[in-house]
């Protein structure tokens, strides 16, 4: 018998041993506007939105970049997945969108069903946690493209947002005020520099007095999902801009949304910085300048409404821990 696949170091049973034991958990996100189970060639999603008079889909695709360098060395995979759900959740909902469903896309060199297992077990979470459905994916398994136990993964969102509702930061006048929501520790963002800074110092495993916990503990916390909090004030029409705060932090998000010739004025004293920005900036010696613009410094989300609804505002969000942290000048 001459060479067979496996040889080459893909194996067909594993990706089957895979299927099998993630059906039931993809199965458990589904609702009644998906019209087809796991194998087929794609997802079928039923688009007949009766409660909205003019349906807008909105899409995006994003990963969880080096943060999966942390899953590698810690060993706790059920977590990542869930990041990468809420970020993109968080943003279409920058857009006033409500999420429909997901696809994933996971690759490795050998493919390790558990591991694999755990990982779409975190995409479950996230799905179900945000009322969207896992409709479909991709397994690949690519020996020689990925280091030995490493993998990749990226995911595409779909929702929808009333025509009339969405937010696109065009309304944002001089005046307006930013509202901050508190980030959970550095979300998906900015984990080249911190694994850089950190690792010099510390192993995952080594628990930090500052933290409370340890490295690899606080590195792996989800990135926070905002829907819960934000979707219902884009219900009422209330906000006149949202912003994510991903790559490129505070400033270079929000501006972003932000019509020529207006400006962001941030207070940066206004809200205090969690510890893990505090020990990145002391252990690498980071300048200012550079933590404000990688990082989201505490911050996960920023709301821009008029003074006027600032109260109802920090009263819908307070499970966030909402603050003032400045206006459009």
């Amino acid at each position: 018998m001459g060479i067979t696949y496996k040889d080459t170091g893909v194996d067909i049973s594993a990706g089957d041993e895979t299927i099998g034991r993630i059906k039931p958990l993809v199965r458990s996100t589904f609702d009644d506007k998906v019209l087809t189970d796991i194998g087929l060639f794609g997802g079928f999603y039923d688009a007949k939105f009766e409660e909205y008079e003019h349906p807008i889909l909105v899409s995006s695709t994003d990963g969880v970049g080096t943060k999966l360098k942390i899953a590698f060395l810690t060993g706790v995979h059920n977590t990542v997945g869930n990041c990468l759900v809420n970020h993109c959740v968080d943003d279409i909902l920058s857009c006033g969108a409500k999420p429909l469903f997901f696809l994933d896309y996971f690759a490795t060199g050998k493919l390790n069903p558990q591991v694999a297992e755990d990982v779409i077990r975190g995409f479950v979470t996230g799905c179900k946690d945000n009322g969207c459905a896992l409709i479909g994916g991709e397994t690949a398994e690519m020996p020689s493209i990925y280091n030995e136990g490493e993998y990749d993964m990226s995911g595409t969102i779909v929702g929808v947002v009333e025509k009339s509702k969405i937010v696109n930061g065009r309304a944002i006048e001089k005046g307006d005020v930013l509202i901050g929501l508190e980030s959970n520790g550095l979300h998906t963002n900015g984990f080249s520099l911190a694994r850089v800074v950190l690792m010099s110092e510390y192993s995952v495993r080594d628990n930090v007095p500052e933290l409370g916990h340890t490295i690899g503990e606080e590195l792996l916390r989800v990135h926070r999902s905002y829907l819960k909090n934000v979707l219902p004030l884009v219900g009422k029409g209330i906000l006149r801009g949202i912003s994510h705060i991903t790559g490129g932090g505070i400033v270079g998000n929000t501006s972003r949304i932000v019509p020529e010739g207006l400006e962001l004025r941030i207070d940066w004293d206004s809200w205090d910085s969690p510890p893990i920005f505090d020990l990145i900036q002391k252990i690498g010696d980071v300048d200012e300048d550079e933590m404000r613009h990688v990082f989201n410094l505490g911050i996960g989300m920023i709301l821009v409404a008029e003074k006027g609804k600032v109260d109802e505002i920090l009263e819908s969000t307070s499970s966030v821990n909402p603050k003032v942290i400045g206006e459009i000048g």
